[in-house]
């Protein structure tokens, strides 16, 4: 290899930063090769480039605390050169190491400044770092409208053929966020794109953290067993430059995934490597530490050793103050709590720690409604690109070299606003249904009850509303797979698609839950529709695999404004507590708010039946 001589300081410098998310060992060699010939040059600029390039390579394969005092040195020369390019670049790495460390208030104070001088300043990739930094900081607040508003911004300026790999960075941080506000289908889209633009990069960070999130979206949506492969591919890259570098290698997470899929032993392990980890925790990190920890012992059937290792996080899991926690590691936590204070036999605890997880994930619900509106920031950026399209015309009248560049500036501006337009109208999809089943989503049963409670009330008519649980659908995703159980949900949503009223409003609960919101009727009267689509699903009949599942019953609860406070919580709850009394009397049955709640299962009802497709002589319609 050719020794680098002094006149070739800086493009090395800038070759090392083009290669940061290309080709990482490549473009720490090269900038220790831009530092070597710089400070052999005394070329002040070239070596403040060469620092900002091995700080920023220190982000990802050093810890934090390293990659800062290379970036402050950065800092340092670009002021004393003048270069405001690289001084903003530098001091908003510098931020990013503070959240890393989880010193949020002060990144974010620190990058938020630099953003309108930067916007004007930084162009493509480098603008993108920079906004990608403060969309890291609102995140780590829980404020997802911003994160998604300069996420998105910045993969609009960080495409494939001028981001030199970065906007692969942009794709894994968006399925980060989609992830928290519990959108994992969306978040699998993004970390598809991301993996896909890795085949062309030599960057086994990048692939090891869009890798972590697949695994945690397979475990959200209650596929675990998929994620086995990305958890051996993850222990199989080295804790190195060469590998997933000195970043946070999330074995907790891992750990869930592992003991979701029935994984023991590899759970175990995994919990190992997690508590082998040095240095302090985030709150995520402690939270999901302790969730593994609970499953394991559940899964052996120690339902007090997992409460014991739930205790020492509960005033974490129950504040919505403490900075860096999400929502989706609290709601994975009450979730486990509620499971293990089931198993201890805990009824009280039990539902007070699922009370906490339908608080957490109403919350998770207002984040994604919030977040639908990250296109004001765009907008605000339209009208000032209008502004200056009237600067442009103006001059255009002096000059007649003003008339291309107001020709270009109007076609970005088109551009930008048909950009706008389709964002808002994916995001107001993504926000209000359910892609499996084609009904409404919890969000836009969170808008929609309040709405219609209040017509309700005017027109002195009454609201029904009915909370209906599919019943044994575990039993089905255990024997058959998530497939024949995605297959019932699906069905059942056609089911009530065609039986509702066009003043009805069904919506996909939670999992295989579902809501019918039900206009101008009363208790008796929603009782016998919902017992005719109960008559309706117990005749259906649905064959997968070679398998007719059929038997199929769910229980429900109903309630209304004339019985219930009306408001939307002592609706819901009437409802749903109507729905465990059903549950109680032995399912595949409604059951008013108005009855009494049984104390005690009276037996529970056949479970679905399972037969394999009869010979084509047998049969039947």
């Amino acid at each position: 290899m050719a020794r680098s001589g002094p006149a070739q300081a800086l493009p090395l410098a800038r070759r090392a930063w083009n290669q940061l998310h290309v080709h990482a060992s490549r473009a720490h060699e090269l900038a220790r090769r831009a530092v070597d010939a710089a400070s052999a040059a005394g070329d002040e600029r070239a070596l403040a480039w060469a620092r900002l390039a091995l700080g920023m390579h220190g982000l990802y394969y050093a810890t934090a605390a390293e990659a800062a005092r290379e970036l402050r040195r950065a800092e340092r020369g670009f002021a004393t050169c003048g270069d405001r390019a690289g001084w903003i670049l530098a001091r908003a790495a510098i931020a990013r190491s503070m959240w890393r460390q989880g010193r949020f208030a002060q990144a974010l104070a620190r990058v938020l400044p630099l953003r309108d001088e930067g916007l004007r300043v930084l162009r493509h990739e480098q603008r993108g770092v920079l906004l990608n930094t403060i969309a890291g900081c609102y995140s780590a607040y829980g404020d997802s409208a911003q994160a998604f508003a300069y996420m998105y911004e910045a993969l609009r300026d960080t495409g494939p053929q001028r981001g030199r790999g970065f906007d692969t960075v942009l794709h894994c941080n968006l399925s980060h966020e989609l992830m928290q506000i519990g959108d994992s289908e969306e978040a699998l889209r993004h970390i598809d794109q991301g993996l896909e633009r890795c085949r062309t990069l030599r960057n086994p960070r990048l692939l090891s953290v869009l890798l972590i999130n697949r695994v945690g979206c397979l475990t959200d949506l209650g596929r675990a067993a998929q994620a086995l492969p990305d958890i051996a591919a993850l222990l199989a890259l080295p804790a190195s430059a060469d590998g997933r570098g000195a970043m946070a290698p999330h074995y907790e997470m891992l750990a869930i995934a592992a003991l979701s899929a029935g994984e023991l032993r590899l759970g175990a392990d995994l919990i190992a490597r997690a508590e082998a980890v040095d240095g302090p925790r985030l709150p995520d990190d402690r939270l999901e530490l302790a969730t593994a920890r609970a499953l394991h012992a559940l899964a052996q059937g120690r339902a007090r050793s997992a409460l014991a290792a739930l205790q020492p996080e509960l005033a974490l899991a129950g504040s919505d103050e403490a900075e860096g926690l999400s929502p989706r590691v609290r709601a994975q936590f009450l979730d486990v709590l509620a499971r293990a204070h089931e198993r201890a036999g805990h009824t009280a605890q039990a539902l007070a720690a699922l009370r906490a997880w339908q608080r957490v994930h109403r919350q998770q619900g207002q984040m994604a409604s919030r977040a639908r509106y990250q296109a004001a920031a765009l907008q605000t950026e339209l009208l000032q690109m209008q502004h200056e399209l009237d600067a442009k015309e103006a001059e255009r009248r002096a000059t007649e070299r003003a008339q291309g560049a107001l020709v270009a500036l109007n076609a970005e501006l088109q551009q930008r606003v048909e950009q706008v337009q389709s964002l808002q109208a994916a995001l107001r999809q993504q926000a209000t249904q359910d892609a499996l089943t084609g009904l409404f989503n919890r969000r836009h049963l969170n808008e929609a009850l309040p709405t219609m409670l209040a017509l309700a009330q005017r027109d002195g008519q009454p609201l029904a509303l009915a909370i209906v649980d599919l019943d044994h659908f575990k039993a089905v995703n255990d024997r058959h797979g998530h497939d024949a159980g995605d297959r019932l949900l699906a069905a059942f949503g056609a089911l009530l698609t065609r039986g509702c009223r066009r003043s009805d409003i069904a919506c996909r609960y939670g999992g295989e839950e579902f809501c019918l919101l039900m206009p101008r009727t009363t208790v008796d009267g929603a009782r016998r529709k919902v017992q005719s689509l109960l008559r309706r699903w117990r005749a259906t009949r649905l064959e997968h695999g070679g398998v007719w599942l059929e038997g199929l019953s769910f229980s429900a609860g109903v309630a209304d404004t004339l019985a219930a406070d009306p408001t939307p919580a002592a609706l819901l709850k009437a409802a749903d507590e109507a729905l465990l009394g059903a549950k109680r009397s032995g399912r595949n049955r409604v059951r008013l708010a108005t009855e009494a709640v049984p104390a005690a299962a009276d037996g529970l009802a056949p479970a679905i039946s399972h037969r394999r497709t009869p010979p084509a002589s047998d049969a039947r319609c």
